[in-house]
């Protein structure tokens, strides 16, 4: 009975894969349900779509049983190894010999079944060795071996069999959209050569799928493309765009050409807009999103959530002002319901041609808000600077390392006999720059929020106008309520154990002062 009541509480293996931090609960939870559905070890249905290795999935079931585990994959058995058991025998055991000399070395799929191994060990004579295999493996043996007429078992085979099953399934994208989804993983990455891959919590983890081929790269680009956007692929073999799935939510897509084959990046858009606070944001940041006139970028490297942050931005000016917001977007990611204000929402190549085209009339269409998905060009900074200074808000971002190189960027983009005439107007008009990055957690269970805020104070200003931006790094180091630089936020978190040292370190502008700032924060 306590043997009994040991074994009940023993871990199971999926539970044992959830502690670890191999698979979420939420694709347990999945997997179950696959497993209701067609039957099967939980270990190889999780194989089976995608959540975990072959080699992940027998390192754990050799520490969940305590013995060996072997890859049939890797394995060819001679006919005679095979002969020492009859069909029979290993299909109702769920066994298969591997090898013979004083003592039998079996392959199980329950290497604790003592009723089988006694049995087997009393037919031949012989005491048994056990390895445990995969269900599905050994399902995918027992087919080889009865089909086969030499009697004999080859692992390489018996593997690319199992690969061409699961590549007929590869080309359908509603699978890969539900992988995507369930996992709960931010990008999926689809390229010749190498399997599906996901993106969670900014590592790539590839998908137990044999490696896709270019036809199915141009099978999942025609799946995705309408017409009208495969003309525009074919003339410029790169194309953004956004779709909505009934099933799955939206998403934004990249399709572009490399080594003469298609890639794409598709990647998952929340269905509700974020709150600042949810995004780890400053309260203050809703009092400059509902100022009526000046300018706000939010600045950073690619993949870093500015265009989340500049939707929660949007999303408060549309709850608390009536006001016409109009916004170019490169595609729209986020779908904004008209709630207090009218929120008009232009997408670059379709609505308008591009950003300058459609910032060249956007002063006939009434905005008391500007939106601009990224400035690109001297003409849609100059004519961004015009609007913040004639009464109208405008938000926008740009690829940009910190607050700093933002305001230079800005300048510099201009030619050197505009510059002292930009210089004054950002001066004047510059409400906030806001420079943000993504930390993996220490946990690792996701990313967090680092910021760097610079507010266009009086102090802020003149260093603009005069033609000292170099000035304002070193004085963002310092303590103040108008500044704060991404190393001091790095090191807040840091301190506060939310990610480590080494972590924060490789997004610290100045990594020197971003240590001692460590230090300072565990000492308090």
């Amino acid at each position: 009975m306590a043997a009994e009541t040991a074994a009940s509480k023993k871990p199971k293996l999926g539970e044992i894969l959830v502690t670890y931090g191999v698979i979420t609960q939420n694709m347990l939870k999945n997997a179950l349900r696959r497993q209701s559905q067609v039957g099967g070890q939980i270990g190889s249905v999780l194989v089976e779509m995608g959540y975990v290795t072959t080699a992940t999935l027998l390192d754990f079931l050799s520490k969940q049983f305590g013995v060996p585990s072997v890859n049939l994959f890797k394995l060819d058995i001679p006919s005679e190894v095979l002969k020492a058991l009859p069909i029979e025998k290993i299909k109702e055991y769920k066994v298969l010999p591997l090898e013979i000399d004083n003592k039998l070395t079996l392959a199980m799929v329950n290497p604790n079944d003592y009723v089988a191994i006694r049995d087997i060990e009393f037919i031949l004579g012989k005491r048994v060795n056990t390895v445990i295999v995969p269900s599905l493996q050994f399902n995918a043996a027992i087919k080889s071996i009865e089909a086969g007429d030499t009697g004999s078992f080859r692992g390489t085979e018996i593997e690319q069999s199992c690969d061409a099953a699961r590549s007929e399934g590869a080309g359908d994208m509603n699978t890969l959209l539900r992988q995507m989804m369930e996992t709960r993983a931010t990008d999926l990455q689809l390229t010749a050569g190498v399997p599906p891959s996901l993106k969670m919590s900014s590592e790539l983890r590839r998908l137990n799928m044999p490696p896709l081929t270019p036809e199915h790269m141009k099978n999942y680009a025609q799946t995705l493309m309408n017409p009208e956007q495969q003309t525009r692929f074919d003339q410029f073999n790169d194309l953004d765009f956004a779709f909505t799935d009934k099933e799955f939510g939206r998403f934004r897509v990249n399709i572009y050409k490399q080594r003469n084959s298609v890639s794409i990046t598709i990647r998952r858009i929340p269905e509700s807009i974020p709150t600042i606070r949810e995004l780890g944001l400053p309260e203050e940041l809703e009092g400059f999103a509902l100022k009526t006139q000046g300018l706000i970028l939010i600045t950073g490297p690619a993949g870093h959530g500015k265009s989340t942050t500049l939707a929660a931005l949007v999303d408060i000016i549309n709850a608390k002002r009536r006001c016409n917001i109009v916004t170019l977007e490169d595609p729209i990611e986020y779908l904004h319901k008209h709630q207090n204000s009218n929120v008009n929402q232009r997408e670059i190549g379709i609505d308008t041609a591009s950003f300058h085209d459609g910032l060249k009339h956007i002063f006939r269409q009434d905005p008391d808000v500007i939106v601009i998905g990224e400035m690109r060009d001297p003409e849609s900074f100059r004519i961004a600077l015009q609007a913040a200074e004639t009464g109208h808000l405008v938000l926008s971002t740009l690829h940009s390392r910190n607050a700093t190189s933002t305001v230079e960027r800005v300048i510099d983009i201009f030619p050197a006999e505009q510059q002292p005439q930009i210089r004054m107007q950002l001066a004047d008009s510059l409400l906030l720059v806001l420079s943000q990055r993504l930390v993996m957690k220490k946990d690792r269970s996701g990313l967090i929020l680092a910021y760097e805020k610079m507010l266009n104070s009086f102090k802020i200003k003149t260093f603009i106008r005069d033609s000292k931006t170099h000035q304002i790094r070193s004085q963002m180091q310092l303590p103040g309520e108008e500044y704060a630089s991404i190393d001091v936020s790095l090191a807040r978190l840091a301190g506060d154990g939310l990610i480590t040292v080494e972590e924060g370190a490789k997004h610290a502008d100045n990594v020197a002062f971003y240590q001692e700032a460590v230090k300072g924060k565990f000492t308090k």
